[in-house]
């Protein structure tokens, strides 16, 4: 699915803007705060239905509503609405070709990678950035994962109650033990057969990238056994509901979980340099668009939100190899540093 146009109304900086879109690269070129983060993240919205920089904000100052609407190649169309009430809630509606949904469905999802700063710091970050970053590939991969995913966090939600609950007794806490640990086995298995996939393209996919050999890993940290994990987290909650109940939150659980990635067998947090992080991330990102392509069957749309720069002259060589087939969307201050990397034309739209 290509995206030949897209007019943003009442959406964050945007009062009502419109924009044509390339099939190949598209260039959003000007200075910082004229918006264009905000386009990004409008397309990847009307794409797939992700909110990749929080929920608040969406509609201008002033609004009650905001709107994104879209055109393919096919001349099919697509609109995201959302609307505001006097308190200040939220609802999103989305139209493809006249049919309305309350939530996207997975199969017109319009599978999209994005590249943005803060998966610079994916490998040094918060292990709650690792989650989100695996938890959402594995939803774009599997179409029951979010629903799965949705379905734990409200029964997480719904056991923490419980624990600040002084009067509860771990009777009732049992049968949310249960269903927490059913649900929680769903999420782990997804997400070590994302790691699955990952990893039989990571060492050629890096080593094609820094043209030199290495061997890389990614491991999946739990404390319990994945083999058996429902019985083996519903033995952890079982024995730590005392301990629980203290803190008032849940301590085990895929929602504590993370992810390490191992370079020649060592941890990259300890031996990488900052170069091999780069490459390594690269690699990771084009490791996704092939994923989603081939799972998919659909090319997938590559968002590249001010990160260009960020990368060297042989990284960016390496990125611009596998763009010829995925339409693109770069942002950036600077068009020439991304313009000298295309012997294509590029579409540009100027902000600011």
């Amino acid at each position: 699915m290509v995206f030949t146009d897209i007019r943003v109304q009442n959406y964050r900086s945007y009062k009502d803007s419109s924009f044509e879109l390339g099939g190949g690269v598209t260039i959003v070129v000007g200075p910082n705060a004229t918006g264009k983060s905000n386009l990004i993240e409008a397309l990847l919205l009307v794409a797939n239905g992700t909110k990749y920089r929080g929920k608040n904000g969406l509609i201008r100052n002033g609004s009650p509503w905001a709107r994104i609407d879209v055109h393919t190649a096919k001349n099919n169309s697509r609109t995201v609405k959302i609307t505001s009430d006097n308190n200040q809630t939220s609802t999103t509606e989305y139209t493809i070709d006249n049919k309305n949904y309350k939530r996207l469905p997975y199969t017109q999802k319009q599978p999209a990678v994005i590249f943005e700063p803060n998966n610079l710091l994916l490998l040094h970050g918060e292990p709650q950035n690792r989650r989100e970053y695996l938890d959402n590939l594995s939803s774009q991969i599997s179409s029951g994962f979010n629903t799965e995913r949705l379905k734990y966090k409200r029964t997480l939600a719904q056991r923490n109650a419980l624990l600040k609950n002084r009067g509860i007794d771990n009777t009732q806490l049992f049968v949310w033990n249960i269903r927490l640990s059913e649900l929680a086995e769903s999420i782990v298995k997804q997400r070590t057969l994302t790691i699955e996939l990952i990893n039989k393209h990571l060492s050629n996919t890096y080593s094609s990238i820094s043209t030199k050999k290495s061997n890389l890993q990614v491991i999946y940290k739990t404390p319990l056994n994945p083999s058996n994990y429902s019985a083996s987290l519903l033995n952890k909650l079982e024995r730590d509901m005392v301990i629980d109940k203290e803190r008032g939150f849940t301590g085990s659980g895929p929602h504590r979980e993370d992810f390490e990635v191992f370079y020649n067998k060592k941890p990259v947090s300890l031996v990488a340099s900052r170069g091999e992080i780069r490459t390594l991330l690269l690699a990771l990102k084009i490791i996704e668009l092939e994923l989603l392509e081939e799972r998919t069957d659909n090319p997938p749309l590559l968002l590249l939100d001010d990160v260009f720069s960020e990368l060297d002259g042989a990284r960016r060589k390496a990125l611009t190899k596998f763009l010829d087939k995925y339409q693109t969307i770069i942002t950036t201050t600077d068009a020439d540093i991304i313009l000298k990397n295309f012997s294509q034309n590029c579409q540009i739209i100027p902000l600011g």
